[in-house]
């Protein structure tokens, strides 16, 4: 890999590219899963759903976004090995190389999250590296067992510690109060011992995660300083809009797995799951990518008021979809699993508006 490999910001798109490969091909996998018809280049990875999305996608975004941050060239092979994972399994080739290159790629990303430390140790920092090796425990524990249900807990750390890390950086620009540093050790110690203990107890381990995950809700509801964005103006206030709904869904998935709902097979599974991965973590998503992506691939990305059309429409999607597995009404939950699909579509879209707008405002 030359020396100046990501530094232009061109040389990163083919990883991007990559990585919305695996978010395509993790959709077609989800709605097979729930018996909706999808091109058979998505059914046959109805058993890969979750390593496309977490590994394929977030691993590789993820992994991109801290290799800019840091700079150095070797750290662009973490979202490389993540993205070549992704296409490996959607090309059909034995699930055991995408587990290596997942692995290599994760990895990666926790030698770059040591670099991070280095450079600022502080409890943020920290908890990224433990958001990265959470990440790396999954893709072991799935290469040993073979399972990706195993996998899961760990890979459900992985973003949400990755993503409370984040916030957790931003609560230095508010008032200094005491108990919030200590509260989030504990929490974030609780969601690690619910990944550890859903190898021995799934009732126990899971139930533990999703006591983590209800806590974490709380705390940055309580501390996290969207609350407070709310009365700015422009991309602030979306931004803020964003952070809070993705906090009242990590918290009803939460309490949904507090009560057994992550437990395989238990009848709130999807309602449990997807309120953290779609409602929570994409939420995150559609929030930061007006400020991530730009920084990625230097393309500017207007606010717009249209932002708020794909952020309704997740909400209401997934409300349906739940409601549908509340219900135990099929036909419902796949109705919002369509939408769910869509919406991730139509925020794309909205993005890529956003850029075309600008461009067409600067030469006007």
């Amino acid at each position: 890999m030359p020396i100046s490999f990501g530094r232009n910001p061109r040389t990163r798109i083919p990883l991007l590219v990559l990585g919305m490969l695996a978010l395509v091909f993790g959709l077609l996998a989800g709605l097979a899963r729930l018996g909706i018809a999808v091109p058979a280049s998505g059914a046959q990875l109805a058993g890969l759903h979750g390593a496309l999305l977490v590994c394929g996608f977030f691993g590789t975004v993820i992994s991109l976004e801290r290799a800019v941050a840091l700079g150095d060239s070797w750290t662009y092979l973490a979202p490389a090995a993540s993205g070549a994972g992704g296409i490996a399994l959607v090309a059909g080739a034995p699930p055991v190389a995408a587990q290596y290159l997942f692995i290599l790629a994760a990895t990666l990303l926790v030698a770059g999250s040591i670099r991070v430390v280095l450079r600022q140790c502080a409890l943020f920092t920290v908890m990224l590296g433990a958001g990265a090796l959470a990440w790396l425990a999954g893709c072991l524990v799935w290469l040993s067992t073979g399972a990706v249900s195993a996998a899961v807990p760990w890979w459900l750390s992985f973003l949400v510690l990755t993503i409370a890390a984040e916030r957790l950086e931003l609560t230095r620009l508010m008032p200094v109060r005491p108990a919030s540093r200590p509260l989030f050790i504990a929490i974030s110690l609780t969601i690690l011992a619910g990944a550890v203990g859903s190898a021995f107890s799934s009732t126990l381990g899971l139930g533990a995660l999703g006591a983590g995950m209800f806590a974490l809700a709380l705390w940055l509801l309580r501390y996290d300083i969207a609350r407070r964005n709310l009365h700015l103006d422009g991309l602030a206030r979306f931004i803020a809009w964003c952070l809070l709904g993705g906090y009242a869904w990590l918290a009803l998935g939460g309490a949904l797995a507090l009560a057994g709902a992550f437990v395989p097979g238990a009848p709130l599974r999807d309602a449990a799951i997807h309120a953290t991965t779609l409602g929570f973590v994409f939420s995150m998503v559609f929030g930061h990518a007006p400020i991530i992506f730009p920084a990625i691939v230097q393309v500017r990305i207007p606010y717009l008021r249209a932002f708020y059309l794909p952020l309704l429409a997740l909400h209401a999607s997934l409300l349906v979809r739940i409601i549908g597995n509340v219900w135990e009404r099929m036909a419902i939950q796949q109705v919002g699993a369509i939408a769910n699909a869509l919406v991730l579509a139509l925020f794309v879209a909205t993005m890529l508006g956003s850029v075309l707008h600008g461009r067409r405002k600067r030469r006007g």
